[in-house]
């Protein structure tokens, strides 16, 4: 049974961690046509949702329940090759809560909120005393003990994970004003034009997507939203703002609970939720000192992780040298006289003779054919890329071919390629 090595105070152990990991990602384009966003592949081993999974059990939390909807198969797919390792003798439990119509036959998950109140039966089974609500789709690392603390002592009836972000960018999130002890006094839900942060007139306060709660507390508000028939069933729209009107909601500032690669590093959080912040996220891991710290053993991403062959680089001539610079290259990948840069690599990609690959991210089991040269780019799982293929020198002809960014990513998928011989 893995653990971290975090020191895991008295709450985590009577917490549940609830993800919502149903989030189609429709900003990702073709990546998200087969698979949740959750399920999206990062980082060369894991998938998107591992990082809120991996935060709940390095911070102690022994009970996870994964709530999923939109295309789950390759999601749930991955939960059970991956986190099936817990065990009910030991008070630990993993579920999959899938939308499955218990509530009505009519009714798939309708909100994020709606999402908790249709599984309070199999909450209430494990009966923890605390909940803490998870947002799947994020990148960072957090020890939501330190949460759970302040939660505890401030006697909150909801605490808010925040994370100060651009004001120019929070249109996006839930944004907050709060008082000197952390009591959100207002709270907005994807503004038109979000407020500033009192003294910083560029920066606004969101929300994280990540709450804590008393169990059962929690349970009479979810009673109450789902019995309103005029209410979004969301926590967002509907439930937070409510709990800021009775005044006891509280914001847990992401700053006091982040895992830093080092001292001096800033607090990493991304959503990855567009081609260029997926892409971008996953080029930075290929830097000297990556603000995301993917080596970290005392708080390590768990994930599934295949039994594969060692990465293997062959041949040794001038003009056919297999190779990578500045690269992440996992397990079961070939590069046989290709040349890498600034690229990662997922499990059992092969780079064919005399092919160049600069700044790429490569999904598993992709086959990049001799003399292609790739620039910019996201390859789909399974793609095989043809010889003499080149992306990312033609901006005109790329945006013709493939699915091209305004920041000049182009996502490239098997679809894609085939209308290209056709």
């Amino acid at each position: 049974m893995p653990t971290g090595s975090a020191g895991h105070g008295p709450y985590a152990r009577h917490a549940m961690a609830y993800v919502l990991a149903g989030g189609r990602g429709s900003r990702l384009m073709e990546l998200t046509d087969r698979r949740a966003k959750p399920a999206v592949y990062f980082g060369g081993k894991t998938r998107i949702i591992d990082f809120a999974l991996s935060n709940a059990l390095n911070s102690g939390i022994r009970r996870i329940a994964v709530a999923t909807q939109y295309k789950a198969h390759s999601l749930i797919r991955h939960l059970q090759r991956g986190w099936s390792f817990f065990r009910t003798e030991r008070n630990e439990s993993f579920d999959i809560l899938p939308a499955s119509q218990r509530v009505s036959e009519e009714m798939w998950y309708l909100g994020t909120a709606d999402a908790v109140f249709q599984n309070i039966d199999i909450i209430e089974s494990y009966d923890p005393r605390y909940i803490v609500i998870l947002a799947g789709d994020h990148v960072y690392k957090m020890d939501y003990e330190v949460m759970l603390c302040e939660h505890i002592d401030k006697g909150a009836e909801v605490t808010v994970g925040c994370i100060e972000v651009p004001r120019s960018e929070a249109s996006g999130f839930g944004v907050m004003h709060i008082g000197e002890d952390d009591r959100i006094i207002e709270f907005y839900e994807k503004p038109a034009d979000p407020p500033a942060m009192p003294g910083k007139p560029e920066i606004s306060l969101a929300s994280m997507g990540i709450y804590v709660f008393e169990t059962q507390f929690l349970f009479d508000v979810l009673r109450e939203d789902a019995a309103d028939e005029n209410s979004s069933h969301d926590f967002g729209k509907d439930i937070i703002p409510a709990l800021v009107r009775r005044g006891k909601a509280y914001a847990h500032q992401f700053s006091r609970s982040c895992k830093k690669a080092h001292h001096e590093a800033p607090c990493y959080w991304r959503d990855v939720g567009t081609i260029d912040a997926y892409f971008q996220a996953n080029i930075d891991l290929t830097t000297v000192t990556p603000d995301l710290d993917i080596y970290d053993h005392s708080w390590p991403i768990w994930t599934h992780s295949e039994m594969t062959a060692p990465a293997k680089f062959v041949h040794d001539t001038d003009l056919r040298r297999g190779q990578a610079l500045s690269s992440l290259v996992s397990g079961d990948c070939i590069v046989s006289g290709g040349r890498l840069t600034n690229s990662l690599l997922f499990t059992g990609v092969r780079v064919h003779s005399y092919a160049a690959v600069d700044r790429a991210v490569i999904l598993p089991r992709v086959t990049v054919g001799r003399h292609a040269r790739l620039s910019n780019v996201i390859v789909d799982r399974g793609v095989e890329i043809p010889d003499h293929l080149v992306v990312g020198e033609d901006p005109v002809e790329d945006a013709r071919r493939f699915r091209r960014t305004d920041e000049g990513v182009c996502l490239i998928t098997q679809a894609m390629i085939d209308r290209l011989r056709g």
